[in-house]
């Protein structure tokens, strides 16, 4: 009848399987395609988003609100801001390309919080102290840098 499956649950009186569950067989293989097909949309719409909406550019790992943006030739150079520290990334204008990256920032009277390497999209992000203190900050993607004065004074 169900080609192996178990039937859970009870039979009324002319013998029909009263509100019950399939269990194993073939019954387990359905429901894991139909589970799979549904995270794959879930995960479809996530990635395309929804007609007539707009996506960020670039995902930001740092907190806060966004204080500074300094566009140069090889991208951006982002700071952010929340009420204890200050945050500061660089993004390629191309991703995609390996190629050496840095973001410094520096609170006035502390030391520099730095990240470097060769990078494919953005370094970053580093993180400072920087309640009641003025910062700066320095990016470089490519041999191409910007940089601010003391700033979020």
């Amino acid at each position: 009848m169900f080609d192996g499956a178990k039937v859970r649950g009870g039979r009324d009186r002319s013998g029909r399987v009263r509100s019950g569950r399939i269990r194993g067989g073939q019954a387990r293989g359905g429901r894991l395609v139909a589970r799979l097909l549904a995270m794959s949309l879930a995960v479809g719409a996530l990635t395309l988003g929804a007609p007539g909406t707009q996506q960020a550019d670039a995902f930001s790992a740092c907190t806060g609100r966004p204080a500074k943006t300094v566009s140069f030739t090889g991208g951006e150079l982002r700071i952010y801001r929340s009420r204890h520290y200050a945050c500061a990334i660089a993004l390629a204008k191309a991703p995609g390309l390996r190629r050496y990256m840095s973001v410094q920032l520096q609170p006035r009277g502390g030391r520099a919080a730095v990240d470097a390497g060769r990078f494919t999209r953005q370094a970053g992000p580093v993180t400072v102290h920087a309640l009641n203190r003025c910062v700066r900050a320095t990016g470089n993607v490519g041999g191409r840098t910007a940089s601010t004065g003391w700033i979020l004074c």
